[in-house]
Formats: C-alpha cells, structure tokens, sequence
C-alpha cells in the first residue's frame, strides 16, 4: 500500500526508521540513474561514517563489570538487617554518539572515474547543532564546493538546523539543494511544503551533456514500499518530532482521517 502523503511522509523521519531509509534511498537513487546516464558515466554507492545519537542499554548476555556478593553471616554471629534498597521511580534510557556507516551517490566519468556530482542525503547528524556529524558534513560540503564537482543535497528531516544558505529562501519542511560548478556561488532551492510531491530535480553532468532528470517523487514511493513501510508505520500515532505547524497538523489530520477509513474498509 503506497503512503497517504503525496510526497515525503513525515513518519519516515522516526529514528528507528531514519537510517534503513536513508540508505535505501541512496541505493534507488543510484539505480535510477544508471539506467539513464551509462555508458559515459556510472554512479555508485560510495560509504561513509557518521557519528549518530542513538540510545544504549545493557546488551544481553554480558556481565557486568562489578560483581557484589552478599556473604552469609558467620555461625553464631547475629545477622545485621540492611536497608532496603529504593528502587527507582522512573526509567530513561542513555544517549551515546554511536558510529554508523551511511551512504552518499557519486556519479563518475567512466573512463577516468573522476567525480561529476555528488548527491547527499542529510541524516539528524548533519544537523544537530555543536555535534562531530554536523562539523564533519559542513567541513566535506566546503570541499565539494570549491571542487569541480556539482552538488545535490537532500534534506528529508524538518528537525534540527540546516546547512547554511547566504540568502534567505520560503520556509518549507523539506529542501533541495543544487550547486552547479559553473553557477557558484548561486544555488537552486526546492522548497517542498508537506502537502506537495516531490519535484523532479536536474542532475548536472560534463558539458556538453544535458542534465539527467531525477524523479524524486518516483524513487521515494519505490524505497517505501521495497521498505514495507506500510507495515511498520502506525498513524493512528502522531508523527515523530518537531511539531507540526497549525495549518500542517489540520492538513495532515484531514488526510490520516481519509486514509484510514480507507484501510479499514
């Protein structure tokens, strides 16, 4: 069953959810674009690691790495009564910058396989503000460019801060982001409200060769339901965080209402 959203589903955003996705994304869009662009290019997986807040427990299995024991009192001797322990009244987890490996579209000449463009998805690293995964991206961001690559990002997250832009643009949950070589330093801003498809961006390759369109609409409906997302996501609960905006949430309301009485009937 396709998503109820037109385009990004704000669901996708769930951390236990994020990070199959962004990867699965990475590898449609790699697909997609080597049936279209070969034999003179090629594009390719191409790793990566990033530091990601993730929740830690105690695995099972492993011992801990103190133990007490509780000696029995000696014959004859009188027991001692100890206080009794407290028990805590609540419980919360622990959250570590853990490392995991991601993935990034590079598309290459085939003959040197020298880099033409470079297509980035944002992960909640990347914008979480003051941590190694945000400093690491802006730092390999000024890399490419002042490189002879152009650069595409997508930025699927409407939580934490984004890359920075020197002008402003209209406020929108989700954006892409092109920077051709030949343009910089202006970029081209999609701006993608929740109620909107996703556009069909331009993929810029080596002059004289036009650009590649890239059906971003297509490829994330192809990642959700290769995903089995339908199964996994539950709407009858509220999205993950931020808050949606009043009109978004009355919009998304009105949607969710439509879907479900049609998944029930």
């Amino acid at each position: 069953m396709p998503s109820p959203f037109p385009g990004m589903d704000p669901y996708l955003e769930n951390s236990a959810l994020w990070l199959g996705l962004h990867n699965l994304l990475a590898a449609e869009i790699t697909a997609y674009l080597n049936r279209r662009i070969q034999p003179r290019y090629f594009a390719a997986l191409e790793p990566f690691i990033v530091y990601e807040m993730i929740a830690i427990g105690r695995p099972k299995g492993r011992r801990p790495d103190v133990s007490v024991m509780q000696p029995y009192p000696a014959r004859g001797a009188v027991a001692v009564l100890e206080p009794t322990i407290t028990a805590a009244p609540v419980a919360s987890e622990v959250e570590v910058e853990a490392p995991v490996q991601l993935y990034q579209v590079e598309i290459r000449v085939s003959e040197t396989e020298e880099l033409v463009t470079a297509i980035e998805i944002l992960s909640p690293a990347n914008k979480r503000s003051g941590s190694r995964g945000r400093d690491e991206y802006l730092a390999k961001r000024q890399e490419l460019l002042v490189s002879d690559a152009h650069l595409l990002e997508f930025d699927l997250l409407r939580g934490g801060e984004r890359p920075p832009l020197a002008k402003p643009v209209p406020t929108a949950p989700y954006y892409m982001v092109l920077s051709r070589v030949d343009e910089r330093p202006r970029v081209g801003v999609w701006p993608v409200q929740l109620s909107e498809r996703l556009p069909v961006l331009p993929v810029p390759l080596r002059e004289p060769d036009p650009d590649i369109p890239l059906d971003a609409n297509t490829v994330l409906a192809e990642v959700y339901d290769r995903g089995a997302y339908a199964q996994r996501i539950d709407y009858h609960q509220p999205p993950p965080p931020p808050p949606l905006a009043e009109d978004e949430a009355r919009w998304m309301d009105n949607l969710l209402t439509k879907y479900r009485h049609q998944a029930s009937s």
